[in-house]
């Protein structure tokens, strides 16, 4: 995904719901996604996503974040998902507040 965005936020009320949502997403946690535009996505979270810095396609700075989940029983499938396409995150196992 490099270090473009489609969207990069600097305002502090978005930047904290992108840290909210870190907090929910522990390296090895076991989630189903649910995104913005209605999908649904399952799997484990290979490591805990951090808000970092990107460029929007406007090169805007600002920030977002990536969560890579994995599939153990399908072991060539992996996804990328941006933090501000999550809508809501459900826990399937009780690694949420884990120390990772």
């Amino acid at each position: 995904m490099g270090r473009l965005a489609e969207h990069v936020y600097n305002d502090q009320a978005r930047i904290q719901r992108l840290e909210a949502l870190v907090s929910q997403l522990p390296t090895n946690g076991h989630v189903v996604l649910q995104l913005r535009d209605g999908t649904v996505c399952d799997g484990v979270i290979c490591e805990r996503p951090n808000v970092q810095v990107f460029l929007d396609p406007q090169h805007h700075e600002g920030f977002n974040g990536v969560v890579r989940l994995e599939r153990p029983d399908v072991p060539a499938w992996t996804r990328s998902i941006w933090l501000d396409d999550i809508r809501h995150i459900e826990h399937l196992d009780s690694t949420l507040g884990a120390e990772s």
